[in-house]
């Protein structure tokens, strides 16, 4: 049987110490993650010993800034690490960009004192965030969100602005119920995108309850639920940004998160090239190896071609990005594109393994119904399209 391993996929990384943190990780990987994942998968176990362990070696704070705990380092570097993370497990390559999504308002918008007094902690501190935007009769209309934010200005926060009370439900939250804290859209004002604003929510706090997590075809070792806010209290010194800028707050979060989804997509059709290829050069049929045959030959072509041209979108879109140029029409297209690939090319790998694709035995199966949400979270494949056709012939006429 000819020796196909896995070989690991050649970067072109910026420093020594990114090249560095990509072994670190790939360590990680094959050490903590990838030998348990397909058993905690099927039972439903979320790993929060990786995810404390992910914060303890600073991998859960990479993109921000060193100063508050943050790892500093590029967007280049830091969705590559999320690659490799999702090749081996998408429940943790997803859960750590959502974890930066949920950091991104405080990191971008807070005030100097709220950075200093909550992003050490979330970046490097052991806790895990979650984002809180969609709304069970709001998902890609996000802007006609319902859950209410009212100022009480008899809490203790009196001198602070006074306190908030947020009221509705929020829907399909990846870590809810076991978040520290959520970065919650709540409505404070006019309807539409300007009455919008953004709090920063402890996880603990009273009147905040999580619904019995989703039943889902993938990812069921990531707990995704309804949070439901009865009077939650908070102080406006958790209110991020100013009274009605939360949408555009929103809006720059997904802008970087839809590059976090584009890179686990390509971990996730990476892992299944590897599967598919491994099992392709060793299955003997008719004699000689199934590889040997050209239609496998250039499905396997296939699949690796739109690897390398996710690769390089979502990699060309983390470098404007990290050049402080627009990237939404990139982020966009990178979306769409991996999402898209890995929905393809895990497809594919069932097909190589033939039946044995079919079965719990090998990963292939497994990947192909993780590949399926990817083209659905952060603003679905049909949303990133008008988003691209937006930027190329502008706004829709009513």
């Amino acid at each position: 049987m000819p020796d196909r391993a896995p070989q690991p996929v050649e970067r072109r990384l910026p420093t020594e110490e990114s090249r560095q943190l990509i072994e670190l990780v790939r360590d990680m990987v094959s050490k903590e993650i990838a030998p348990r994942a397909a058993e905690e998968e099927e039972s439903g176990h979320f790993p929060r010993a990786v995810f404390t362990l992910l914060s303890e070696s600073g991998l859960l704070g990479l993109p921000y800034d060193s100063a508050y705990g943050g790892g500093g380092q590029p967007y280049e570097v830091y969705l590559q690490v999320l690659e490799e993370l999702a090749a081996a497990r998408l429940t943790v390559g997803l859960g750590v960009s959502v974890h930066s999504l949920a950091c991104h308002a405080l990191a971008g918008y807070g005030t100097e004192e709220q950075r200093a007094a909550h992003l050490p902690s979330m970046l490097g501190g052991g806790l895990l965030g979650a984002y809180c935007l969609s709304e069970p009769s709001s998902g890609s209309d996000a802007a006609s969100l319902r859950t209410k934010a009212v100022r009480d200005g008899g809490g203790a926060s009196r001198t602070s602005g006074g306190d908030w009370v947020l009221t509705g439900t929020k829907a399909w939250i990846t870590h809810g119920g076991i978040a520290d804290f959520y970065t919650v859209l709540a409505r404070t004002g006019v309807e539409g995108p300007r009455g919008i604003t953004a709090f920063l929510v402890p996880g603990d706090v009273g009147g905040l309850n999580a619904a019995v997590p989703e039943k889902k075809m993938g990812m069921k070792g990531s707990p995704t639920a309804q949070l439901h806010f009865d009077g939650v209290r908070i102080p406006d010194a958790r209110r991020i940004g100013d009274e009605g800028q939360g949408f555009a707050i929103a809006l720059s979060a997904l802008d970087s998160g839809r590059l976090g989804i584009a890179a686990c997509a390509i971990g996730v059709a990476q892992a299944a090239l590897d599967e598919a290829v491994g099992y392709a050069t060793g299955r003997q049929q008719f004699g000689r190896p199934i590889a040997d045959f050209q239609g496998l030959r250039f499905m396997l072509a296939d699949m690796a071609t739109r690897i390398e041209a996710g690769r390089a979108l979502y990699l060309e879109a983390a470098r404007l990005r990290d050049a402080g140029l627009p990237f939404s029409r990139q982020a966009a297209m990178a979306k769409l594109f991996c999402t898209d690939t890995a929905m393809q090319v895990t497809t594919d790998a069932v097909q190589v393994l033939g039946g044995y694709g079919y079965t719990l035995d090998f990963p292939v199966e497994r990947l192909m119904r993780e590949a399926k949400v990817l083209q659905i979270v952060e603003g679905t494949n049909q949303i990133q399209r008008m988003v691209i056709a937006r930027h190329l012939a502008g706004p829709e006429t009513r």
